[in-house]
């Protein structure tokens, strides 16, 4: 009814405004109704499987761009994925303050922990075993403290806060955290910092990498699985990518050992990667 009092008794410049919108209106709807045609065209042409197939491997490939960088002709595992590429020097100086207390932690501190679950579960069982010797149980608490860090930071959505961990974690870490692990996005007139599905699947990689360098090369998945909340499918694609080799074990004691674990091990020399097993056997449609 507005639309025609506008035409009946409207000004020249309503009636233009008018005739634009219409305009619009009519391109909008031609275009979703080619994005409809040409979705229903590339469906028919290929088919649904084979869709989901190249979804799979898309999500493969897209996982590949998100790892730590590899150094496939290192001659040892510790030089595949370098320590210095998770955190810099800098980086690890910074932790050297919020991680002196997990050195210093008795075992009345670790139950006590437990049982407010302060720390995620890989992180818990660690403390357990840390060195007597003051540099390594250093190093190792260094470690564990980050690593703790990039679990708890996965589990954000739409970052908020000017410091989304918390005022203890230093400036840097806070920084690498925001710039590494986030994608930006605008919203409501302003731009904010999501970890969105590939993020996530970036601070995979990386807790994977860590927690190689911490437990000799050889650590559990479904443990570091239940602590970032993923399917076992999800982190078995990011561990093979990783170059991992998996195999089967019986769960830690008290971290669900009736539960059959997932164990991957980055040894030399790296297995070859290969393409999904539904993509091998796909043959080309015509």
């Amino acid at each position: 009814q507005m639309d025609l009092c506008i035409e009946a008794f409207g000004t020249s410049k309503q009636k233009r405004a008018l005739s634009s919108r219409r305009m619009n209106a009519v391109g909008s709807d031609a275009v979703s109704t080619a994005v409809t045609r040409a979705a229903a065209n590339l469906i028919d042409t290929k088919g649904v499987t084979a869709l989901l197939q190249d979804m799979a491997q898309d999500d493969v490939q897209n996982i590949s761009a998100f790892l730590p960088p590899c150094h496939e002709d290192a001659d040892r595992p510790e030089h595949v994925y370098r320590f210095e590429d998770i955190l810099s020097p800098a980086e690890y100086e910074a932790l050297r303050v919020p991680a002196a207390t997990l050195a210093s932690v008795s075992t009345e501190e670790v139950a006590r922990r437990a049982e407010e679950r302060s720390h995620c579960s890989f992180v818990l069982e660690e403390l357990k075993f840390l060195p007597a010797d003051e540099k390594s149980r250093d190093h190792k608490a260094r470690c564990l403290w980050f690593l703790d860090t990039l679990i708890k930071f996965s589990h954000l959505k739409v970052i908020k806060k000017k410091h989304p961990m918390g005022p203890e974690c230093p400036h840097i870490i806070t920084k690498k955290l925001m710039k590494n692990f986030t994608s930006m996005t605008y919203n409501n007139g302003s731009i904010q910092n999501l970890i969105s599905a590939s993020m996530r699947a970036k601070i995979t990689a990386h807790v994977i990498a860590l927690a190689l360098h911490i437990n000799n090369f050889q650590t559990d998945l479904t443990v570091l699985q239940n602590d970032l909340k993923l399917s076992e499918s999800r982190i078995l694609d990011v561990a093979k990518a990783l170059r991992l080799r998996v195999s089967k074990a019986k769960g830690v004691p008290g971290l669900g050992s009736d539960q059959s674990h997932k164990l991957g091990t980055l040894s030399l020399p790296l297995p070859t990667q290969k393409a999904p097993e539904g993509q091998r056997k796909r043959r080309k449609m015509s």
